[in-house]
């Protein structure tokens, strides 16, 4: 191995290269033995540095840039993941969980310090370290559905003050250090801090908006203003004597507000999560030196244990504090203390600021590794086992049947505002009657064409509604060109065969041929000229290059305004029978995947399965809450309860359908438990209907490893069905 090494050229690609493999394959790795893959990187760190195979160096310039980046794109992110929408929701609630837990562990930890004969500069930032924390159990409560219940909200939102609160006392303590402080440094710091935020969060939450709306669709541009924006905030802050990871933190607050959710942050995002952020954390392993590590904690075992037990002890008193106040349960409160438990981000990045600047010695920083491992292991373990007691706020009213599909979330009062919903016509005055459900079918391949077709007409059947078939041609730049001609013939003979695929099904047939240089714009365009109530395409493989450069089907699920069904039929969809539908949530998308099944259903006189999965000590009454509010949706639609089998209930809405509710529960809520059970059931079933999920911190469409699962090992037909980007 060693005579490999020494043959490798002496070049920085080198040590690039192990970089980009050690993030490759060594977080998967570590994921599989149910760590975090953060856990990886710093073993990779460790691997690559001086204490393994010596390919790279803390100390090389080139590794540093990569590190300064990644840990200001970790700080952005950080930001920018903040759902402000639910912070405003809980605001006073969140304050006041947020004050409680940040200031019960800033003062555990300056005790801690100065306990342990730190000065009072040292002992407050060490504080300040417990104060702040990552929510690496976030992806678990939106796996559980819970995202809305109130001890969420109100965690998340305090995210907010916990991180800048910690970062500005970071950015004091320093400047104390750094020998300058006065008491007219330390108002004149306050004072330039104080403009400096308000200049970030209003000036760049300004110019984005103004920027965004001027460039449009102009993906790439809108993604540098987003770099610019970041890098630019983080040098004024060292301009001002306050480290670059504030800046970093609050342009992602005011690019939140800007940006919104689309595929301009996913990608934002993508790039940091994929490359420049795995490179701080492998920096963080190369810091690491094994000897020294393990020295420390035998030598300093108590400081060690103090850094960790100040930190979960202080935790749980802030959630404690709030149980009282705000009358929780002790769901709700431990969910609290496990989702405010896990130190990854500003800690990490305030300890290497910390130690950078002389103010932190080495043992802080390995006791703060240590303390890291921990929580992120702990906190997480926490949130799946208790997370799992909450109970889903239910809807004060569930929309009817009839008006579900013509609605647009962000247009009408939402469910859990108890407003009844305008009809069709209140919302478009011009129109003297509901327009018709129109399902528009793109078409681009012949071998899926006739099923697509197929599939839409039995849902547009239901509806008595129109069929949209279309073809887009690409644009050329000289429309006399003879392709283009070709081009267009080619598509009239689709849209022919389309329309005499629709003969029989008593169905409005409107074929549209679109000359277009965009296919995915062409689509959703199309989409919303003749008012396209649901859009059915057919399935693509995502791979990297998807992720990085986009595809039809992801633009699509990103700009439409109406429900996107990505099929893959294996059946004729005449032949289909027996439909299973997981379900977890009573929203609006929900009920819509719901009622396309349905539709289904009764078009072939077939069975419906909602299948509910929960964990297995999910009370009761929770679940009866569940299955009752979404029987008695069901039953809105003229059906009849009757007793039905597996210890759920029948409805048939008319004599050719029948819809089951069943729910099923196992010892553990994972992402490879619950695809296991739903493969399980689906082997029982011809289709498979599911809702897509996007991650938070995945480039352009991506769906859930639940989602990946299923596709891959299920044989027969599956929609995944997505809602429009809003």
């Amino acid at each position: 191995m060693s005579a490999l090494i020494h043959g490798l050229p002496d070049s920085p690609i080198v040590g690039f290269t192990a970089l980009l493999l050690a993030i490759l394959t060594v977080p998967p790795l570590v994921e599989r033995l149910r760590l975090p893959g953060l856990v990886g990187l710093l073993a990779a760190g460790i691997m690559l540095g001086g204490n393994g195979l010596g390919l790279i160096s803390s100390d090389d310039a080139g590794m540093a840039l990569l590190s300064d980046i990644g840990k200001i794109y970790l700080m952005f992110v950080a930001g920018l993941e903040i759902d402000l929408a639910e912070f405003r929701k809980t605001q006073n609630r969140s304050l006041g969980f947020g004050a409680a837990t940040f200031f019960i562990p800033l003062i555990f930890g300056t005790v801690m310090g100065r306990s342990f004969n730190f000065g009072w500069n040292g002992s407050i930032l060490i504080g300040s370290l417990l104060a702040s924390h990552t929510l690496l159990g976030f992806p678990i409560v939106r796996r559980l559905g819970v995202v809305r219940t109130e001890a969420v909200t109100v965690t998340v939102g305090a995210t907010i003050v916990t991180d800048t609160a910690a970062l500005l006392v970071l950015a004091i303590c320093v400047a104390i250090h750094g020998g300058s402080f006065t008491g007219s440094f330390l108002v004149k710091q306050l004072i330039l801090l104080g403009a400096y935020a308000v200049a970030v969060l209003w000036g760049l939450d300004w110019a984005g908006r103004e920027y965004f709306k001027r460039t449009g669709d102009e993906e790439g541009n809108q993604f540098l203003f987003v770099l610019f924006g970041v890098f630019l905030a983080a040098i004024v802050a060292q301009m001002i004597n306050v480290d670059k990871i504030v800046g970093a933190f609050l342009a992602g607050l005011a690019i939140n507000d800007a940006l919104g959710k689309g595929p301009v942050q996913e990608k934002v995002e993508f790039l940091g999560s994929t490359l420049f952020i795995p490179f701080f954390f492998i920096d963080m392993g190369l810091l690491i030196d094994i000897p020294r590590f393990i020295d420390s904690l035998v030598q300093n075992p108590l400081l060690t244990i103090a850094l960790s037990a100040s930190l979960i002890s202080s935790k749980f008193l802030a959630s404690l504090v709030c149980k009282v106040a705000f009358r929780y349960n002790w769901a709700e409160t431990i969910t609290m203390w496990s989702l405010s438990l896990p130190q990854v981000a500003a800690t990490l990045a305030a300890t290497l600021v910390g130690v950078q600047v002389g103010l932190l010695g080495e043992e802080i920083f390995n006791g703060v590794i240590v303390m890291m491992l921990v929580t992120s292991i702990l906190g997480p373990l926490l949130t799946e086992r208790f997370a799992a007691q909450l109970t889903p706020p239910l809807p004060t009213s569930l929309p009817e049947p009839d008006t579900l599909w013509f609605q647009a979330d962000a247009l009408v009062p939402t469910l859990t505002a108890g407003i009844p919903v305008p009809d069709f016509c209140t919302l478009f005055p011009e129109d003297d009657r509901p327009h018709p459900f129109t399902v528009l079918v793109p078409l681009a391949n012949p071998s899926t064409e006739q099923g697509l077709i197929e599939l839409a007409a039995l849902v547009a059947q239901q509806e008595s509604g129109t069929i949209v078939p279309l073809k887009i041609t690409k644009a050329h730049v000289n429309m006399a060109d003879p392709q283009l001609d070709q081009d267009l013939l080619r598509g009239r003979r689709i849209l022919r065969r389309a329309v005499d695929l629709c003969q029989g099904f008593g169905v409005t047939v409107d074929p549209v041929l679109r000359i277009d240089d965009d296919v995915a714009a062409g689509i959703t365009h199309a989409a919303r000229e003749h008012q396209a109530d649901l859009i059915v395409m057919g399935w693509s493989r995502f791979s990297l290059r998807s992720r990085l450069l986009g595809t039809v089907t992801e633009a699509v699920f990103w700009a439409a305004h109406c429900p996107v069904a990505v099929t893959r039929l294996v059946d004729n969809p005449q032949q289909i029978q027996r439909i299973l539908v997981p379900v977890k949530d009573l929203l609006p998308r929900t009920l819509r995947t719901v009622r396309f099944a349905q539709w289904l259903g009764e078009t072939n006189g077939g069975t419906v399965v909602l299948l509910h999965i929960c964990v297995a000590w999910t009370p009761p009454e929770q679940i009866t809450a569940f299955e009752t509010s979404l029987n008695q949706w069901v039953e809105q639609q003229s059906g009849t309860l009757n007793p039905g089998r597996s210890g759920g209930e029948t409805l048939e809405p008319n004599p050719g359908a029948t819809v089951q509710v069943t729910t099923l529960t196992g010892e553990s809520i994972t992402g490879e438990e619950v695809a296991s059970i739903i493969l399980n059931q689906a082997q029982q079933f011809d289709l498979v209907v599911l809702r897509s999920v996007r991650r938070r911190t995945a480039g352009g469409f991506a769906v859930s490893t639940v989602t990946n699962q299923v596709m891959d090992n299920f044989g027969g037909s599956i929609v995944l069905f997505g809602e429009p980007h809003g």
